[in-house]
């Protein structure tokens, strides 16, 4: 529903910041990537129609709006049109939105999503436009302006608040019969530290930092350890933390660090340090030019194996997109990784059965010959301590 400052609430609950100037970059944005495919495939306008939770409407709407919404561009007066259910008005939006079009003396083709609804096409059709699938919209979704990049900052850095929490209560746990517990004068406080309990503290830093957890944090979350929440957390086990908080802006960040009470180095230590170095070796490739979501992956693997690690051992890398969804394109195999995309980058590797170092982080990525930057990046150290100085 719409706030009374102007906000409008998520399908989580969650108030999403209203912020006109991002709204109205994004959309001139998307206007430039839609009016250039209109005029190559010789169509009249795009047209796309869902809720306010989904990212594509939310991307192209100048202003919030309520329930089902239909919109278009229109390239003829290079205008963006919205009708949504919120406006009080009779009829299905891509009802009223159609009716629009044609009274503008429209003929022709109008481009949509794959996934536009069956019932708003067929308001379309009836019309009389031709309808035809374009991703337009997702193209231009992958690359992210300034205010984008900038809310998946903020977005980051809540994550990252939320990360270092973590790594204080881990740095001040200690041992008490082979477990971690957290010692405090308020003896409510104290006690075994589990993976439920670190999570909560997690999510109040998040919180504090002006985010929300959104559902998306975790601990250990590729393990059975992960899933006993009442289980207290071990001395000497990786300890996985992974977070994605969305921003008020409504973007979101994405970040997984593993760390380690009282480690005793070994084949842990060797895992960590070819996950960390495979991150080093993606952002030299990224500075070099363009490259495809499969090649990016492969040499995040690549770089892994190359201290040693047999095709036996268990490494798994997973770039994508991040912004409006936790997960967006560039997404697919054959997506190209170009100057204003940002990405997450995810590598873990097997240090034995049922344990892990895994790592994430996300990369905005500049012209060619430009250093991508990591944004709001906490230190990738296995040490609680490091995190925090």
């Amino acid at each position: 529903m719409t706030g009374g400052t102007g906000g409008v609430t998520d399908g989580d609950g969650d108030r999403v910041d209203d912020n006109a100037a991002l709204r109205l970059e994004r959309r001139d944005y998307a206007a430039g990537v839609v009016s250039a495919v209109l005029a190559e495939r010789d169509a009249t306008a795009f047209g796309h129609v869902g809720t306010e939770r989904d990212p594509g409407i939310r991307y192209g709407c100048p202003t919030p709006t309520t329930g089902l919404t239909a919109i278009a561009y229109d390239s003829t007066e290079s205008e963006w049109l919205v009708r949504s259910a919120g406006d009080d008005t009779s009829g299905h939006p891509a009802q009223r939105l159609a009716s629009v079009l044609a009274d503008r003396n429209l003929k022709g083709t109008i481009l949509t999503p794959p996934r536009v609804p069956h019932d708003a096409a067929l308001y379309l059709e009836g019309a009389g436009f031709d309808l035809a699938s374009t991703d337009a919209l997702e193209r231009a979704r992958a690359t992210k302006t300034d205010g984008e990049r900038a809310a998946i900052e903020d977005a980051q850095r809540a994550a990252s608040a939320g990360v270092r929490r973590a790594a204080s209560i881990l740095a001040d746990a200690t041992v008490v019969d082979g477990q971690l517990a957290v010692n405090s004068e308020d003896e409510t406080e104290s006690g075994p530290l589990t993976p439920a309990r670190l999570r909560i503290a997690i999510d109040e830093a998040i919180v504090g930092a002006g985010a929300f957890p959104a559902g998306n944090t975790a601990i250990n979350p590729d393990s059975s350890r992960g899933s006993d929440t009442d289980a207290p957390l071990r001395p000497g086990e990786p300890i996985v933390i992974a977070v994605a908080p969305r921003g008020p802006a409504g973007y979101y960040g994405g970040l997984v660090r593993t760390l380690v009470v009282d480690s005793d180095g070994g084949r842990e230590r060797r895992v960590h340090v070819a996950v960390t170095q495979s991150f080093r070796s993606a952002r030299s490739m990224l500075t070099a030019g363009t490259e495809s979501v499969t090649a990016v992956e492969a040499d995040l693997e690549a770089e892994v194996r190359s201290f040693g690690f047999a095709e036996g051992d268990a490494i798994e890398t997973e770039v994508s997109g991040v912004g409006l969804e936790p997960h967006e394109r560039p997404i697919d195999g054959g997506d190209d990784i170009a100057p204003g995309t940002v990405v997450r980058l995810d590598v873990a590797g097997q240090v034995e059965t049922g344990t892990r170092i895994r790592i994430a982080d996300v990369l905005a990525v500049n012209g060619e010959g430009e250093r991508p930057d990591w944004l709001a990046a906490p230190s990738q150290s296995l040490e609680p301590t490091a995190l925090l100085e």
